[in-house]
């Protein structure tokens, strides 16, 4: 499948768009007419250097406000169309992107349209290029690819056809069942573009918050099965105008695009390949990865070491022993749940989430695929003997690795911190890990997590804080085997790093004994992370609990809820510079994440930080 993507959807000048896009590996780019106004480099300069970079120059856009208009000012509209076709023959550019009429069109007639079409597209033959008109969703009097389409169609000429883009017609609800009925030849150009749901006007909706394939909530996998079964066989362009887009790194973005083509390219693969049809597009499908079958580990790293592991033992962890060959890493064990420690030294960092492994049914294809969507390897130094675990960087900089199957229960790395057995404890698995995200980056990590992990979003909450709205994702595994939250903060905030930078993120433990764990725990000297009176005073009057058992959260520091199907106790930690844990029990079948309880959580450590700042000890 050939891939573009328009300059629009990156940050910084045009040279570096064009490096970025030639980097990720896109076969060619659309340029953006502003993006071309704005550089200091000549067509003739650009042209060089896209070709140099081996990128095709598929698209020249967008020419606006053309038909629908009386006869002076359709002159005048068709002499600026004129200067562009020159333009493009010295990008060597064959395309231009022309929109349906949205501001200066004062004619309703179809007829008019198609005679002023007729003509653009006889200039256009004089200067060997070709018109892709495209319906904007907002359009005047065009606004749906049909009616383009059908004008496309009366007007019957070589140089003109449509161009298709996903927002203008999924933004407006539209079946794309209809696109099989384009003539592939009559398709010149497709542009994609995913988007959220949101009730807002759409030319509002389009400027800010279109994401990449697979970010949103459109169907673009049916859109482009229907497209392949036209025959179909040019680019598939990205075309994306988002602020978070524009102020991100270049490199990046590019990055993120192309791993959505491809996921998509997957995804298209799949659904043509049930129906054994071929396409055109020569699609290409990615290495099969199975869901992953549980959490193989988590790694911690820290600069405040006594403080960490002092924790580890508090919720019942045992030292296993120091890595063979690096002694800073230590692995503290319970049951099948292994933690591994990262000792920065006496630095005083705080102790964060570094890395994490899943079980993975074939380690080989989960990083074959992932090479392919474009993660960044990691190359851990390892000497002869030792396990070379295979591993890519999530986009927030955690490191994932893929674990090989443990028939016995023993991972075949864990031998190499002297550990001979696991022993069984109170708590018994990863409930949940949650992953702090930087805000401009959320949608690239959902994409990451589903394309590479086969993860399903689940379903997404907004919970306040003292200083805004939290956004979190749901992510998990079909088989249920690993849960992810994925939590992103404010965007802009003046309360110090709270909620920006060092937003706190958390290990989930599970057990079947939640007020054991507690009661050890407290004996051992765990700092709870306090909940207030206020609160088991909110939860007496939702649930009307026995006074007994609301004395037992209380003195454990327990937090509770409940649905239809169970119940849900849980506790934090207090938390060790950017991370603490939570302890959880599920009782029945209670399917959620406490998310009910999460102001509570934020709050108090809202209040921490806060003393902390002041002065004002624990």
């Amino acid at each position: 499948m050939r891939t573009s993507i328009a300059t629009v959807c990156l940050s910084g000048t045009l040279a570096e768009k064009l490096r970025a896009a030639a980097d990720a590996g896109f076969d060619g780019v659309e340029i953006f007419e502003q993006d071309l106004v704005v550089s200091p480099h000549s067509a003739e300069q650009i042209r060089q250097r896209a070709q140099d970079l081996g990128l095709t120059l598929d698209l020249f856009q967008p020419f606006r406000d053309f038909e629908g208009v009386e006869e002076e000012q359709f002159l005048k509209n068709l002499h600026r169309l004129e200067e562009k076709f020159k333009l493009m023959n010295r990008l060597g550019i064959e395309m231009i992107l022309l929109c349906s009429n949205v501001g200066t069109a004062t004619i309703n007639d179809d007829d008019l349209f198609v005679e002023q079409l007729h003509r653009a597209a006889d200039l256009a033959e004089k200067y060997n290029v070709k018109i892709a008109y495209e319906a904007l969703a907002w359009g005047k009097f065009v606004n749906d690819f049909e009616h383009a389409h059908a004008l496309v169609e009366k007007v019957n000429h070589k140089a003109l056809g449509t161009c298709l883009d996903t927002f203008h017609i999924l933004s407006r609800g539209w079946e794309t069942d209809e696109v099989e009925n384009i003539p592939a030849e009559k398709i010149f150009f497709v542009q994609l573009a995913d988007a959220p749901k949101l009730s807002m006007d759409i030319l509002s909706w389009s400027r800010h918050h279109r994401v990449f394939p697979g970010e949103g909530d459109f169907d673009l996998v049916k859109f482009m099965v229907h497209l392949a079964k036209t025959g179909y066989d040019g680019p598939i362009s990205l075309e994306i105008f988002n602020d978070s887009f524009r102020k991100a790194e270049v490199g990046r973005t590019a990055i993120d695009g192309l791993r959505s083509l491809r996921w998509l390219e997957d995804q298209t693969w799949h659904a043509l390949n049930a129906e054994d049809r071929p396409s055109a597009l020569e699609l290409r499908a990615l290495p099969e990865v199975a869901e992953p079958e549980g959490v193989d580990f988590i790694e911690i790293a820290t600069g405040r070491l006594g403080e960490t592991i002092r924790v580890l033992h508090q919720l019942g962890f045992r030292l296993g022993g120091h890595h063979c060959s690096k002694q800073d890493y230590q692995v503290w064990t319970q049951g099948d749940v292994r933690i591994v420690v990262c000792d920065r030294g006496v630095t005083g960092a705080p102790t964060t989430i570094s890395a994490m492994g899943f079980d993975t049914p074939d380690p080989e294809a989960a990083h074959a695929r992932a090479e392919l969507l474009r993660a960044q390897t990691i190359d851990r130094p390892h000497i002869e003997g030792e396990v070379d675990l295979k591993g890519v960087y999530a986009p927030d900089g955690v490191e994932l690795f893929f674990a090989g199957p443990s028939p016995d229960g023993m991972p075949e790395w864990l031998p190499e911190f002297g550990v001979e057995k696991q022993e069984a404890g109170l708590i018994e698995a990863i409930d949940h890990v949650n992953f702090a995200q930087p805000w401009q980056h959320f949608d690239e990590a959902v994409l990451f997590y589903t394309a590479l992990m086969a993860l399903e979003t689940v379903r997404e909450d907004e919970f306040p804080s003292p200083i805004g709205l939290v956004r979190n994702q749901v992510m998990r595994s079909p088989n249920d085997a690993v849960r992810l939250l994925l939590s992103v903060a404010p965007e802009d905030g003046e309360q110090g790093d709270f909620l920006n930078a060092a937003y706190p993120e958390h290990i989930a433990l599970a057990t079947a004994d939640i007020v054991a764990v507690a009661e050890r725990a407290r004996k051992r000297g765990l700092d709870f992370l306090p909940v207030p009176e206020n609160y088991y005073d909110d939860v007496q009057a939702r649930f009307d609990l026995p006074q007994e058992f609301l004395d037992t959260l209380k003195e454990n520091h327990l937090l509770y809820d409940r649905d239809e199907n169970g119940e849900f106790l849980h506790f934090y930690t207090r938390t060790l510079g950017t991370l603490f844990f939570e302890v959880v029990e599920r009782r029945g079948g209670f399917a959620g994440w406490g998310e009910t309880n999460a102001p509570v959580r934020l709050a108090a450590q809202y209040r921490e930080v806060r003393d902390l700042e002041r002065g004002i000890p624990n």
